[in-house]
């Protein structure tokens, strides 16, 4: 088997019975913020998009490129299609001229021609990428390898069970906006930002020692920030809080604990996997420490190539024809009477501050989750509040994007503050501007609201339900108490146990109770 790495979470694997190329992002997303770092712009993606299979893993738009898509991948291909509770990711490639898929079920392995074999295991929350998010097992000739790009499942069993893997793609880094956007002092940023790297890295180890893969690929990120508006977001600042270390931090924090058998691999980087997996050869179109040695200036040059790119994506933004607050109104208060458990969740006003393009004046609009409606905010105490250029939600409106997540909030082109709690309702809301998935994600939560865990696992003197609030991660994996403080280390979230209260986010309390 062989692997080519393409960039960010891209790879294309090569194998006797077909070829499957992997989420391949070269065009800058998220509002012209994110790149692909180390930049894969320059390869040969005639040659490389010429192949059998396609796998997307979800829409999140530095995995779903469409304009790469469209331009340079195999429309003959056929398309490995995630088990997703909406048809969009389906929609959206057959837009582009795919017309070949094999829908999968999740979970279930399907032999391809040749003897070739692939399950993907599909994430259906709605918290999970833009409704849904998915993983990649594939084998030929004994040799199995898991691309998990950057899903977090709950556990890694049902791969475990099909057989040794003997090649592991994983996230690392970091793929959000908190804390940077947030309205904080600076050595509180820092201090989250530390935290959460940290977290990121102990998720890490926990699915590489739940895997035990004879190898390891540092997959899907860092991306890159060349706006110079975004330019501190880079991890070249010396800043310990900043949460989008590269793979040259991940090889020396992973020797920290033991670990020895990492693969990193830059764009034209070639693994063949040999002596039924065991053996790995990697060969690099240049030396892996050499490159990151010289990470700053390749930032720089690729800055002023990328320059005139940014700057023709921002001249497309504005709409000043647009009237935000009437289309907003149209937009969003259908689906704030549809909504239950998502308005509820959100609990109170959410603030947009809509700064003008000369940056003198503010409009400042409320999405109204109790009373339903979109107005101009009337100086009453908000929980959550979102700053932003008046152009992007412009331009958020001209194009119909029914997912501000996968757009504004990953383009970290605004700032943001609240009183208290994160609250994952107030961005599953705003992922959800439309009917199908806003329906999709009631139903998600009305079915997990009402379910009962009734499985215990013991912690010390507590006993604990067995699967966290949040997102049902196994807590005998990812549960770690200190004190009467569970923390689930699969996102990080918090609980009391003597109160059961969350302490991380809105809602979501735990069954616990000391043993007597």
């Amino acid at each position: 088997m062989r692997i080519t790495g393409t960039g960010h979470a891209s790879m294309r694997i090569d194998t006797a019975a077909g070829s499957i190329l992997c989420d391949p992002w070269v065009n800058p997303a998220y509002f012209a913020s994110w790149f692909p770092f180390p930049d894969n712009s320059l390869l040969d993606w005639e040659t490389l998009g010429n192949v059998d299979y396609l796998y997307v893993s979800h829409l999140h738009r530095d995995h779903f490129d469409a304009e790469h898509l469209k331009r340079f991948i195999n429309k003959k291909a056929t398309v490995l299609l995630p088990e997703y509770p909406t048809s969009q990711l389906e929609d959206e490639l057959r837009e582009l001229g795919f017309t070949s898929f094999l829908r999968t079920k999740s979970d279930e392995v399907h032999e391809l021609d040749g003897g070739l074999k692939v399950m993907i295991q599909a994430l259906i929350s709605p918290t999970d990428g833009p409704i849904g998010d998915s993983s990649l097992w594939v084998e030929y000739d004994g040799i199995r390898v898991l691309n998990q790009n950057d899903a977090r499942p709950a556990d890694l069993t049902r791969f475990n069970e099909l057989g040794h893997v003997h090649a592991h793609m994983l996230q690392f880094s970091g793929a959000i906006w908190y804390p940077m956007v947030y309205e904080l002092p600076e050595n509180a940023k820092t201090a989250f930002g530390k935290q959460k790297r940290e977290r990121q890295f102990d998720r890490t180890w926990r699915y590489i020692d739940d895997l035990k893969a004879d190898h390891v690929f540092p997959i899907a990120g860092p991306p890159c920030f060349l706006d110079d508006e975004l330019w501190q977001f880079n991890d070249i600042h010396g800043d310990e809080g900043n949460i989008f270390p590269d793979q040259s931090v991940f090889l020396t924090e992973y020797a920290k604990v033991g670990g020895t058998n990492a693969v990193v691999q830059l764009p034209g980087s070639v693994t063949e996997l040999t002596d039924g997996g065991r053996t790995q050869t990697t060969v690099h179109p240049t030396p892996v420490d050499e490159f990151f040695a010289n990470k700053r200036a390749h930032l720089e040059e690729m800055r002023e190539r990328k320059r005139p790119i940014i700057e023709a994506e921002k001249a497309s933004w504005r709409h000043p024809e647009i009237d935000v607050l009437g289309e907003l109104k149209k937009r969003i208060e259908p689906l704030l009477e549809e909504s239950i458990y998502l308005a509820k969740g959100v609990g109170g006003p959410v603030r947009f501050d809509l700064v003008s393009y000369d940056g003198d004046e503010i409009e400042s609009i409320v999405v109204d989750f109790p009373g339903k409606q979109v107005r101009p905010y009337a100086d009453e105490k908000v929980r959550y509040r979102f700053r932003t250029q008046r152009e992007l939600i412009e331009h958020l409106i001209f194009i119909d994007e029914g997912d501000w997540v996968n757009s504004l909030f990953l383009s970290c082109r605004f700032s943001a503050a609240r009183i208290g709690q994160y609250n994952e309702f107030v961005y599953a809301f705003f992922k959800c501007l439309s009917e199908e998935r806003l329906q999709y994600a009631e139903g998600w939560y009305d079915e997990h609201e009402k379910a009962v865990d009734a499985e215990d696992i013991q912690f010390g003197d507590w006993t604990v339900q067995r699967r966290c609030p949040h997102l049902k991660a196994d807590l005998s994996r990812f549960g770690i108490v200190d004190g009467n403080v569970l923390t689930c280390q699969l996102h990080g979230w918090k609980f009391d146990l003597p109160s059961g209260r969350c302490l991380t986010g809105v809602g979501h309390k735990i069954r616990a109770s000391k043993n007597s």
